[in-house]
């Protein structure tokens, strides 16, 4: 591969300051550059951008289509202006020297890499059912996607060092029986995170006020939200003029990418799942007008659905059945009060103590928990189920939680009650000792609270005038940030030497450019009777303000002063 030349250098150094800060902070991240770069200026930052580890970096990610307009030398739009924005070919479309030497040197070892792809077939059109099965499988898929969701809300997935989910949360996963197989939640998440609807934080999976939202969704519209952020997140490379490649053609859209072959399977596997592409290869109806049109037609997904039902039927054995699908929004409250059992076209419900305990915890009482049983049962309420909301109600507050000084409280009316908390090992990790009446804590309320819930104490949290403070275990994820700049500090520095750049300090760093590389240069000169001649130059040196180098036209030695060097070029 070429060296970079001081032209080229120059060249991409000048379109680089010609940027704006938004547009040279998107460049410097998609070409991997990171924050703590050692660039003193712009000259600097087109050099370290035009080496080979860092061209690799960025003609790997390249889509096919990019490879081949570069081959060819010289790049039409759409190519062009997305090429330029990274910095590897010029405004007008032709690539850098090293771009073009690298670019040669992987088609040499890549032919295949770099030959335009067989234009894509139609998919054929999916039979009455398929589209069934697809539709169907769209709505399982919404609805462990929901099951996955709620159960991040109160225990976030964690992630290990390379951001996978780790073991254990899958595992656990797999036991809600939100997914059968582990590989389901990756494609799950992948939809949730390019919906919105959750994102990895640091080390963990969290849950978006936007994801909570959709909870609460029919099925049809929680399939339209994800559908159209998935065709509307698909990579660039995945749309030709008539919108959305078929999903056929998606493996073959980034052939030096190593990462790619993965993440192509990911994303045909997540569009299996929502019902866009059949295990045929066949195309849905609803799909069709997705890939061509970008519009998601829910309506057309629930013609195929059965219809979800608002009425449930309890039962004398502390059970609910409901007989269909039940509404995603009554489902969310009923499983706040009551454990679901099974999930299927019937789904059963388990009313305990803890599970009522629970609701009345987070802001239920009695009266409430009558209300809504009473307006979806079709039977009643069974005298089981109503006694068991009385006893449990009545029971809870037995034990107060409170923050004190620098401490947490805990009291109760009831002695034994404290005093067998002071025994019990399963709250040991919260410290509680003895004061006075009560006991005492240096762990937080909220803490002190979940821990005492989680043993089956009847807890209830008190805020600071002692009136009950229903708690929600749920985390959501932050609000992002409006922007991010993780380059500003480098940006800051290029910014500075290029307002104290003169031309003339441009050409001292393409003279000592040509010397490091030992380049032959054509110098142009100004002679003192104020003409200007040139000399084709071997640079050898460059020091106390004179240039050195073996003159090709006369096979000697010369040297010229800086201050009459009015211009170099590559020779």
């Amino acid at each position: 591969m070429d060296s970079p030349s001081p032209s080229d250098a120059r060249g991409l150094a000048a379109q680089l300051a010609a940027l704006d800060d938004a547009e040279l902070e998107d460049l410097l991240r998609r070409r991997g550059v990171s924050p703590a770069a050692p660039w003193r200026d712009f000259f600097d930052a087109a050099e370290g951008l035009l080496e080979q580890v860092s061209l690799d970096r960025a003609l790997v990610r390249l889509p096919r289509t990019a490879l081949v307009a570069l081959a060819a030398g010289s790049v039409a739009e759409p190519q062009r202006a997305a090429l330029t924005a990274l910095g590897l070919v010029r405004p007008d479309g032709t690539p850098y020297r090293a771009v073009a030497s690298r670019v040669r040197e992987l088609a040499a070892a890549r032919p295949d890499a770099f030959r335009p792809a067989p234009a894509p077939s139609e998919p054929a059109a999916a039979s009455d059912v398929e589209e069934a099965a697809a539709a169907e499988r769209a709505a399982l898929s919404a609805a462990a996607l929901a099951d996955v969701l709620l159960a991040m809300l109160t225990a976030p997935l964690t992630r290990t060092g390379v951001g996978a989910v780790s073991a254990a949360d899958r595992r656990r996963i797999v036991e809600l029986g939100a997914v059968s197989a582990s590989d389901e939640l990756d494609e799950l998440l992948a939809a949730a995170d390019m919906a919105g609807l959750a994102l990895p934080a640091e080390r963990e999976w969290l849950v978006t006020a936007a994801g909570e939202r959709w909870l609460g969704s029919s099925t049809p519209a929680r399939w339209a939200v994800v559908a159209q952020a998935f065709a509307d997140g698909l990579p660039d490379a995945l749309r030709g003029p008539g919108g959305i490649l078929p999903p056929s053609a998606w493996e073959n859209t980034h052939p030096l990418d190593p990462d790619w072959p993965a993440r192509g399977a990911l994303l045909e596997a997540v569009a299996a799942r929502w019902g866009l592409v059949c295990p045929s290869g066949a195309e849905p109806g609803w799909a069709r007008r997705l890939r061509t049109e970008g519009r998601a037609d829910a309506d057309a997904v629930a013609a195929l659905l059965p219809p979800e039902i608002d009425r449930v039927y309890l039962q004398a054995d502390l059970s609910a059945i409901a007989p269909g699908p039940l509404a995603p929004a009554l489902d969310l409250r009923l499983r706040t009060m009551a454990t679901r059992e099974s999930r299927a076209q019937a789904s059963t419900y388990r009313f305990t103590a803890e599970s009522l305990a629970a609701a009345v915890g987070s802001g239920e009482t009695a009266e409430t928990l009558r209300a809504f049983l009473s307006e979806i049962s079709l039977t009643g309420i069974p005298q089981p189920l109503a006694y068991l909301i009385d006893s449990t109600a009545s029971r809870h507050g037995l034990i107060r939680v409170s923050a004190g000084d620098g401490h947490t409280r805990v009291d109760s009316d009831d002695a034994q009650a404290l005093a067998t908390l002071e025994v019990d090992q399963s709250v040991r990790a919260i410290g509680l000792v003895r004061d006075g009446d009560g006991l005492v804590s240096r762990v937080t309320r909220d803490a002190v609270y979940w821990t005492l819930v989680d043993a089956r104490y009847p807890a209830v949290a008190v805020d600071a005038a002692g009136d009950p403070e229903p708690l929600r275990r749920r985390r959501l994820a932050p609000d992002a940030p409006a922007s991010t700049h993780p380059h500003d500090r480098l940006l800051a520095t290029l910014r500075r030497a290029r307002e104290t750049d003169t031309d003339a300090a441009w050409l001292g760093r393409e003279l000592d450019a040509a010397v490091r590389a030992r380049s032959t240069i054509i110098v142009v000169a100004a002679l003192p009777d104020g003409t200007t001649r040139e000399f084709t130059l071997e640079a050898t040196g460059l020091g106390g303000g004179r240039l050195r180098g073996r003159d090709r036209g006369s096979d000697t030695e010369r040297t010229l002063p800086d201050s009459s060097i009015v211009s170099a070029r590559p020779a």
